[in-house]
């Protein structure tokens, strides 16, 4: 299981074909990658402030869950913090699991819970000013699935 909190941008190919290349034990990778995305047509940055410490021992949890509970063979999530400009990657879960299913479940949850629980706050800068990112309903309604 790998957990990194980085203000270093990253290369999704390399980390994939990084990820889990010498299990022989797994039948499926599962990885998604989230990129700062520019809603408004104006977004200059997206600011993302995290406690040092604090933040990698509460993903570290939420990973280590999602390994026992989907017997999973490994784990990586890599969220980025700091000044992101529209497309840049800001984070990626990757999964490793003998089954499919199993790997894209625990994907998911990791997903949900990053988008909802981990202790980021974020901030969109734009040209029209600057305003911290709000709670979406839609996301804390998807983490009633787990």
């Amino acid at each position: 299981m790998s957990v990194r909190v980085q203000a270093e941008g990253f290369d999704v190919g390399m980390e994939l074909n990084c990820f889990a290349q010498t299990r022989t034990d797994i039948g499926a990778v599962v990885s998604f990658t989230g990129v700062v995305r520019d809603t408004s047509g104006d977004l200059k940055e997206m600011q993302i402030e995290h406690y040092p410490g604090m933040t990698e021992a509460a993903i570290s949890k939420i990973a280590e869950e999602a390994t026992t509970r989907w017997s999973l063979a490994d784990v990586l999530v890599i969220h980025r913090y700091g000044s992101l400009k529209p497309g840049d990657p800001i984070m990626m879960v990757a999964t490793a699991a003998a089954h499919r299913a199993a790997a894209f479940e625990a994907a998911d949850f990791l997903m949900d819970y990053l988008k909802s629980r981990a202790p980021f706050w974020k901030k969109e800068v734009k040209t029209s000013g600057a305003e911290w990112v709000a709670a979406k309903e839609a996301d804390e309604d998807a983490l009633t699935r787990w």
